[in-house]
């Protein structure tokens, strides 16, 4: 009974639009007062689930981003990303992406790809005459790419609750994102190719190194923070130290966009969305805390055995999990409820938690693109202009090369194990 009323409560919450932390906060609220345990045990649990040194890379992480937005760095990134791959057919469109893998350095989150350089990337090819549709699709499914490629903030979370090296995380992280990009640009080509889209610049070696001199020192930034961690100068949380100070370097003293009054408005915001992640984080422990107390881990194991002792049936019932809780929950809680429940059968079936954890993370980006949640579907719908219907449309076709990818990473684990093995492990 009292499961009951934590996942009712849960469910009645969400559905009446109550925020992600609070929906949990409240629903695992009534579940200690029903069972007669201390309501200050939800305070002592919250706090525990944010009493992490790795969780500290977050606020760093996300002002790195925003101060790269801030200063004009992404002009120079999208300036270089145009002159490099503009001259294929529908050439704005790999601009685009090529853009997401550069930006996915320095960030890590995908609503911030699709804040930052979206509106960026959405005017040009608005400009150039591309279809809106095919602009708001490419420009979310390419924003995607954020968090599988290091630096990640989802990874950073999957780590903590998995205790699983970050480090070993950010590099497994590396082929799926480029494979993200590689099949968003054939569906990119397909479908310039069909429309007759033109190429955007011609192919051009100066150019190619007057705009790779612009951008030099921000393409430094992904080079120092995956660079210092799989090499062992410093660890994730340390690099995202190092970022946030190169970017407000850059800012500042070379490039002189970055003011102090736009240091702190970004300071603020950072505060303000660090503030939300760590309310989801410790809200979303109480209520792994409680299931774990229930054993729905091991029953969870215990029914899947039953039914099936298939390694490959296991991985589909994880995946189709996975994307269901992704259509309806935030990344973030997603992730800190799921991770207790599936860690213990995927040991069970000889799954290494670093290829979890990257196919975890893919399935709910996939999440990110769909209603009713969409969050990067909704920030692009403000950022464009377009309805929010019609960006969910325009993402569709963009789906297919994403779930191959997911498909491929699922099934052979070698592809994204092959790193990690090479760099950490004997």
């Amino acid at each position: 009974m009292s499961l009951i009323i934590l996942f009712g409560s849960l469910a009645i919450l969400m559905l009446i639009r109550i925020p992600i932390a609070f929906s949990l906060a409240i629903s695992s609220f009534f579940y200690i007062l029903y069972s007669g345990l201390p309501p200050v045990l939800l305070y002592h649990t919250m706090v525990n689930g944010m009493d992490s040194f790795t969780l500290l890379s977050i606020p760093f992480f996300i002002m790195a981003g925003g101060l790269m937005n801030s200063a004009g760095i992404t002009q120079r990134i999208f300036g270089f990303a145009r002159s490099l791959v503009g001259w294929m057919p529908g050439g704005l469109g790999h601009v685009n992406i090529g853009s997401s893998i550069i930006f996915a350095g320095m960030s890590g989150a995908a609503v911030a790809d699709a804040g930052g350089l979206g509106a960026i990337e959405i005017k040009a090819m608005r400009d150039a005459g591309y279809d809106d549709d095919f602009s708001v699709g490419i420009t979310a499914a390419s924003s995607t790419i954020g968090p599988v490629i290091p630096p990640s903030l989802p990874l950073v979370i999957y780590g903590v609750m998995a205790s699983v090296s970050i480090g070993q995380l950010f590099v497994a992280g590396i082929i799926p994102g480029l494979m993200m990009a590689l099949s968003l640009s054939l569906m990119v080509w397909w479908i310039s190719f069909k429309r007759k889209y033109p190429i955007d610049v011609k192919f051009n070696l100066k150019n190619i190194y007057i705009q790779f001199k612009r951008a030099f020192l921000p393409l430094m930034a992904p080079v120092i923070i995956v660079g210092g961690i799989v090499s062992g100068a410093f660890t994730p949380t340390e690099a995202a130290i190092c970022a946030t100070a190169y970017s407000i370097f850059l800012g500042l003293v070379v490039y002189r966009t970055l003011t102090l009054r736009k240091l702190a408005v970004i300071s603020i915001e950072t505060i303000e969305i660090t503030a939300a992640i760590m309310l989801i984080v410790g809200a979303a422990s109480v209520f792994a805390w409680i299931l774990t107390a229930n054993q729905v881990a091991n029953n969870f194991t215990e029914f899947v055995l039953n039914f099936t002792d298939n390694k490959n049936v296991v991985l589909l019932l994880i995946m189709a999990l996975v994307l269901v809780v992704g259509l309806f929950m935030e990344t973030i809680a997603a992730i800190s409820i799921l991770v207790p429940v599936l860690l213990p059968l995927t040991v069970q079936f000889g799954i290494d938690p670093v290829h979890l954890g990257i196919i975890v993370i893919l399935n709910l980006m996939l999440g990110l693109l769909t209603p009713p949640v969409g969050m990067v579907l909704f920030v692009l719908s403000r950022v464009s202009g377009v309805p929010f219907e019609k960006c969910v449309k325009a993402t569709i076709p963009f789906l297919v090369p994403l779930v191959i990818v997911l498909l491929l990473l699922t099934f052979i684990p070698e592809i994204t194990l092959y790193l990690p093995e090479l760099l950490y492990r004997d």
